[in-house]
């Protein structure tokens, strides 16, 4: 199969190569036929039908161009090709020669090319056109090519350059238009929006494309509402009009009209006829008006006779005012009135619903977040776990650009840092740093238990965040949130952004919650880490307890069998333990026993495994280790201890101990068969004046022998 890829891989080659090249190599074979034809004179049939394919093949490509099945830059370079050798030859064969009247349409081809090309086809088909021509100029017609080629490669350049530029420049001037005009169309939907009071966070695409199609749809009633108005009162406008969220300006929010000049720029609330509607809040409606009258929601004077407008309240506030009119003087009734009065409230009701949906939307939207941020959070075990799922939940709820944990070490009155992510890696070598209980941010929230800076906005040269020795990114935004567990401070979560009011009043509360969540569940990581500690590791000394022993002693063995690796077990215990207690005190036997571990923490390899088995009982478990290694060991932890002195209130203590050594594969295969040979080693240690050290010697006559070497006095 490998010795057939070069050859597959050349076959599809020479296949691309050539669906690729057909057309340049159709339209110079082509081009050479013609140059031929007019120098031997035989223009006929033949020619015909080399116009008619070469016309086929352009038909073709123009076709794959339009159908976009395939963009690349070979077509277009084809589609030129193909057009400047047909223009050639319409122009050669029916409109005077090459020096004929109409020789300069090859520049027009030129230009259409240059509109709609690429930049690589556009230089191939000028250059295909110039060599054409000079082979028609050079081989049959036996003319100058020099001179009238340059001249005919500058015009082809200038007028390619030209229409680039033009083409190109009026492509971006329409572009920046339509941008424009889309810019400007969701400006005003974000203002409607906001004119509504719709907006939210307005921190990511979805937060928007949900303002928005609020807004549309508030318009949607709207403008239903008024045109079902105008048409069934016979009205010319029916216009509501929305104030401005400070209350200085009116603005058409929707209409329905008959008239050509309405004004559609704000105006100022107190501005014309509706201004006693906007002061008192009340209807008012006026007949017969004469043309002086300023409407303001038309330009110049005004068409109308009569007019009617309607207070939108909501609350007891004024909202907007739904204007109607009429080009006749005829008053409005009580009834119509009542029918706009109706259409007033409906609109209202319109908007106070939609604002409920999206409420009700982002409150769906926000639970969704804080569900699986639980979830996250919940099935976090360990610290780390905890606090990355954090920091991902939190960067779902709100944009930043910084995250950071603190914990807070009440007795110590201390803070650590203990998790930090920066874009730009700002504050990632904070880790670790400890700074004491101060006047900063992160003391002050944990102090307070409330989230700082006010309103998320931070000053630099005002406001410390940790401490002054540890400065902190210039950055505009900031939340320091407290992480409280039944009253008790356990430190903070840290977020910050490069954004303003980036953590405005739509995200604070649900990042609140989520401190919450997160204070509970790094509490819950603690316990399941002091549980884990709890269960393996042995009260008094810090050291592995009997059960964590034997379950990594298994696999220790089982690895060591797998691989073929040598491995000793020693057992120790301290010779005439009870006397101690009972001379001491079972207070100083626990020191005693400290130190025995202390010693084996010293002396063991960080490789090898140690833990108390019991009592004064320990074992260590040495991987890679054969017996002269252990022996070494053992001797080591021996010497130690004898020359170490605890103190007590009835005087020095000094002590001794003996150990007994097994080595694997010699003294078994598994744990229990090593222990055991271990454990009789230490007992051999015992019976033969203990403070020695003995390995096992699986022997005929005898199971264990201590080392003669190794006897020291008790």
């Amino acid at each position: 199969m490998n010795g057939m890829d070069p050859l597959v891989r050349a076959t599809l080659s020479v296949r691309s190569l050539g669906r690729t090249s057909v057309g340049a190599i159709v339209s110079c074979g082509l081009g050479a036929y013609w140059v031929f034809a007019v120098r031997s004179g035989h223009v006929g049939i033949d020619s015909a039908i080399a116009a008619a394919t070469a016309a086929s093949l352009l038909i073709a490509r123009v076709v794959q161009k339009l159908s976009k099945r395939d963009d690349a830059h070979y077509i277009e370079r084809d589609v030129g090709m193909l057009s400047g050798l047909l223009l050639m030859i319409v122009v050669q064969r029916f409109a005077g020669g090459v020096d004929g009247p109409w020789a300069a349409s090859v520049y027009l081809l030129m230009a259409l090319v240059a509109a709609v090309a690429r930049p690589l086809a556009i230089v191939q088909t000028g250059l295909y056109i110039l060599a054409l021509e000079a082979s028609v100029r050079a081989f049959s017609l036996h003319e100058p090519v020099v001179e009238p080629m340059v001249a005919r490669a500058s015009f082809l350049a200038t007028f390619a350059l030209a229409s680039t530029v033009v083409v190109r420049a009026e492509v971006v001037r329409i572009r920046h238009a339509a941008q424009g005009k889309l810019d400007a169309e969701l400006a005003k939907i974000k203002e409607d929006a906001r004119s509504y009071r719709l907006l939210g966070a307005g921190e990511n695409k979805s937060e928007d494309r949900l303002e928005r199609a609020s807004a549309l749809e508030i318009q949607k009633a709207v403008h239903y509402a008024l045109d079902l108005l105008r048409r069934t009162l016979g009205l010319h406008t029916a216009v509501m009009l929305w104030q401005n969220t400070r209350g200085t300006h009116l603005r058409i929010s929707e209409l329905s009209t008959e008239s050509d000049a309405i004004h559609d720029a704000p105006f100022p609330v107190g501005d014309g006829v509706l201004a006693a509607v906007a002061l008192n809040k009340e209807r008012v409606a006026l007949s017969n008006l004469r043309p002086s009258f300023k409407v303001p929601y038309y330009d110049g004077p005004s068409p109308i006779r009569s007019l009617l407008a309607i207070p939108a309240l909501e609350d007891g506030n004024l909202r907007g005012i739904l204007a109607v009119d009429r080009t006749t003087a005829d008053p409005f009734t009580p009834h119509e009135e009542e029918l706009v009065q109706q259409a007033a409230r409906f609109c209202v009701r319109a908007i106070q619903n939609e604002r409920v949906f999206v409420q009700l939307e982002r409150a769906k939207v926000e639970q969704g977040k804080l569900y699986r941020a639980a979830q996250a959070l919940g099935a976090a075990l360990s610290e780390k776990e905890v606090l990355d799922a954090a920091v991902r939940a939190a960067r779902e709820i709100a944009s930043f650009d910084l995250a950071m944990v603190t914990l807070y070490d009440d007795t110590a009155k201390l803070h650590q840092v203990v998790a930090a992510t920066s874009e730009n890696g700002e504050v990632d070598d904070l880790v670790g740093a400890k700074f004491q209980h101060n006047s900063g941010l992160v003391s002050m929230v944990v102090q307070n238990r409330f989230p700082l800076p006010y309103k998320g906005e931070y000053d630099g040269d005002r406001q410390v965040v940790l401490t002054r020795n540890y400065p902190w990114p210039k950055i505009p935004s900031l939340l320091v949130l407290p992480l409280v567990l039944h009253d008790r401070p356990l430190g903070t979560l840290i977020l910050g952004a490069r954004r303003r009011h980036a953590f405005g009043d739509s995200v604070r509360p649900t990042l609140e919650v989520l401190a919450s969540h997160l204070a509970v569940s790094l509490a819950n990581a603690r316990m399941v880490h002091k549980l884990e500690t709890m269960a393996t590791t042995d009260g008094l000394t810090g050291l592995f307890n009997k059960r964590a022993m034997l379950e990594e002693g298994k696999k220790k063995i089982a690895a060591s069998a797998r691989f073929g690796r040598k491995m000793s077990l020693l057992v120790t215990d301290i010779d005439f333990f009870k006397k101690v207690n009972d001379t001491f005190g079972h207070d100083v036997g626990d020191v005693v026993i400290k130190g025995l571990g202390d010693i084996l923490k010293r002396q063991k390899r960080t490789t090898d495994m140690v833990a108390r088995f019991g009592g004064e009982e320990f074992v260590v478990l040495c991987e890679q280790t054969d017996e002269a290694g252990a022996m070494l060991l053992a001797e080591r932890i021996r010497e130690e201890l004898g020359k170490t002195t605890f103190h007590s209130d009835k005087g020095p203590v000094n002590v001794t101990c003996s150990l007994g050594i097994a080595t694997f594969p010699e003294a078994g295969k598994d744990w229990e068969s090593m222990f055991k040979a271990a454990d009789e080693a230490l007992y051999v240690s015992k019976r033969t004046g203990r403070n020695k050290s003995s390995a096992h010697v699986p022997t005929r006559g005898s199971t264990l022998t201590p080392p003669p070497s190794k006897r020291l006095a008790g």
